[in-house]
């Protein structure tokens, strides 16, 4: 059952001179419950803006969001009632936390705000809830606290306690672990995923590295320059990528499993590493990746359109095409 459905949206920023930079370009998609999404790409591919826009911190260009199949109200009252449903992790769980606040203040405030908990019995009781939810305790110890006497673990977990204070039905995790210890990224990991099995939830995991999307999610899209060049389920997409770029990000995973690193023939043979810059609005023609490919050639100066590698696996990419028709003849 699908809960939040994203369709065509689109994000444009103005810059200097009058001309338009698109960073999200007629984006669509499906967060289903009980079930995990990845999106991954590199820095300034536009992730983060969608995640933004899904918080409703930031308001698209274009397109529209709808949960429940219902689209967006307007107004405070829609507003807030919208993020009861919707909560955010951020990924810096130095600054999402203001240091002048204890761990209490923080958890207190959104089970006041929302509703959740009505007076200082309900709402300590719901701290100490929500501490042990994230695996946090003794939940009297740890209540008094400020975010500076905390390590960045439990910091993160914070975060999540109290992005789970309103109770969500969706949790946009913007690269959760990117600044967290190697040795805990998988903790954290663990611990979103048994809170999604547990309630539910549908997850959108943001991040630029493959090895932990496979981990977490069962369906990855891999965005490039503001659009999705490939999507697909998780397996299919990292040990069987058809474009260049998820080929690109495959082969740098730090997963031994990866059998990209072993199989030569599944390897991009060189890939430009010269970045092609933004492109404006108004400019975007031509396959975006084409400036950094070695696979690229004339066709690659038209747009592709979607070509599936099978039922459920998409690709933006010529090079794919031209794949098929040799298989055909």
């Amino acid at each position: 059952m699908s809960l939040l459905e994203v369709s065509g949206l689109t994000v444009e920023f103005g810059q200097r001179g009058g001309s338009r930079f698109r960073a999200v370009d007629n984006l669509s998609f499906t967060l289903r419950a009980g079930q995990a999404l990845a999106l991954v790409g590199e820095s300034g591919s536009g992730k983060s803006t969608i995640a933004r826009i899904l918080a409703r911190l930031t308001s698209p260009s274009a397109g529209e969001i709808a949960l429940d199949g219902q689209p967006l109200g307007t107004g405070h009252r829609a507003l807030r009632g919208y993020r009861s449903e919707v909560q955010m992790v951020f990924q810096d769980p130095f600054s999402s936390l203001n240091p002048l606040h204890s761990v209490r203040y923080h958890l207190r405030r959104p089970l006041q705000v929302h509703g959740v908990a009505r007076g200082r019995a309900s709402q300590e009781k719901g701290v100490a809830e929500l501490l042990s939810r994230v695996h946090l305790g003794p939940a009297e110890t740890i209540a008094t606290r400020y975010p500076h006497e905390l390590s960045g673990g439990q910091r993160q977990r914070i975060a999540i306690a109290r992005a789970l204070a309103p109770r969500p039905r969706v949790l946009l995790a913007d690269e959760p672990v990117s600044m967290l210890d190697v040795s805990i990224r998988l903790e954290i990991l663990n611990l979103i995923d048994e809170l999604k099995r547990a309630d539910d939830l549908a997850v959108l995991y943001i991040t630029h590295d493959l090895a932990t999307a496979r981990h977490f999610a069962s369906t990855i899209m891999v965005m490039y320059k503001g659009e999705i060049v490939e999507s697909g389920p998780a397996d299919d997409v990292i040990l069987r990528p058809a474009h260049p770029y998820t080929r690109l990000l495959a082969s740098a995973a730090p997963d031994p499993r990866n059998r990209l690193r072993r199989d030569g023939a599944a390897r991009v043979p060189s890939v430009r590493v010269t970045p092609a810059g933004r492109q404006a609005a108004g400019s975007q023609s031509g396959c975006r990746f084409r400036a950094r490919c070695a696979l690229a050639t004339d066709a690659c100066a038209r747009r592709p359109p979607d070509f599936h590698t099978a039922p459920d696996h998409l690709v933006r990419c010529w090079n794919h095409a031209e794949r098929e028709a040799d298989d055909v003849g």
